[in-house]
């Protein structure tokens, strides 16, 4: 009974030194809050396997992963609740002008290229746009998504007034296809353009970027609030190469990367298969030609916003090269 006793001691006293060790281990950690877009998909796999792999608790990081509020992500990196978060160059433009400017830059692309476009169902003209004259498009009523559309379909004879534009209630969009009550959505190919190949629905697509290169701006990208960049450099700088190496990993080793990211968001796992094709897609875009992960080029950025200034679509002018550094990249 004593051996017994002084068994139960030890195994109680490593215990607690275990415990204790654990606790002053991420006690220790810089705690960073990271908030996302949207829910868990594959652009944030690269976060997730960081997480996983211990990327971050390797660099002293304790990240906490949170969803947006209402406002999106972009006011809660502001306000300093978040130090990064994930956001679009195009809808940070109007957070980057005016006596209330947001402030945040954005720190990382997910991906290299924009990936996004118009789908539609195979066979009924839509594979250029000038196709989408006569048919029923679902809008978002966005000026800067209602110009882009028009100027790729001038560049290519077609008239923007002859869209039939359908206010957009699309949640899915291999229903919505496949049930007619759209002819053509704008997606993003890595998730919506995947599922219908998952599906089975055989669809036309033209990405943006492929009629008109200004429309190769960044989407999506890490954003993170100025006055966290200024004060601590160097851990911005360690966050951003554990998320770097995650994103790394992803490319290496896409269907493992898919398996993490349906561990932490056991949702997507009903959709697997889809998980698993997106994964492989997009492992091929977060770097693309690039020699680093996360790298912005000056004048592409540049060139969007030019853009918009020339197409008048923010209100007030916007400095091209405003809202975005390549200074915490390895």
């Amino acid at each position: 009974m004593k051996t017994i006793i002084k068994i139960i001691s030890v195994l109680t006293a490593v215990s607690l030194v275990l415990c204790l060790t654990a606790c002053t281990d991420n006690a220790d950690k810089e705690k960073i809050t990271f908030v996302l877009d949207w829910t868990p998909n594959t652009n944030h796999t690269g976060l997730y396997t960081a997480i996983e792999n211990g990327y971050f608790s390797d660099a002293g990081l304790e990240v906490e992963v949170v969803q947006p509020p209402e406002g999106g992500a972009e006011m809660l990196v502001a306000s300093g609740k978040a130090q990064f978060g994930v956001s679009f160059q195009d809808s940070m433009a109007p957070a980057l002008i005016g006596e209330n400017a947001l402030p945040i830059t954005a720190v990382a692309a997910v991906i290299q290229h924009n990936t996004s476009g118009i789908i539609s169902r195979k066979g009924d003209g839509m594979s250029s746009p000038e196709g989408l004259e006569g048919h029923k498009y679902a809008t978002w009523d966005s000026p800067v998504e209602k110009a882009t559309i028009k100027q790729v379909m001038e560049a290519n004879g077609g008239d923007f007034s002859k869209v039939e534009l359908i206010p957009s209630t699309v949640t899915d969009e291999v229903s919505a296809l496949q049930s007619k009550s759209v002819d053509a959505i704008w997606v993003f190919y890595a998730w919506a353009g995947v599922a219908c190949e998952t599906a089975g629905l055989e669809t036309d697509y033209f990405a943006f970027a492929d009629i008109d290169p200004v429309f190769d701006y960044y989407t999506p990208v890490i954003i993170s609030n100025n006055s966290y960049l200024e004060k601590n450099p160097e851990t911005s700088k360690a966050f951003l190469s554990a998320l770097s190496k995650g994103y790394e990993f992803a490319i290496e080793n896409p269907e493992k990367a898919a398996d993490i990211l349906m561990e932490y968001a056991p949702e997507l796992k009903s959709n697997a298969e889809l998980v698993y094709a997106s994964q492989k897609y997009l492992a091929g875009q977060y770097k693309a030609e690039s020699t680093r992960w996360g790298e912005f080029d000056n004048e592409r950025w540049a060139d969007f916003y030019r853009w918009l200034n020339e197409k008048e679509l923010l209100g007030d002018e916007l400095d091209p090269y405003k809202g975005f550094t390549n200074d915490y990249l390895e």
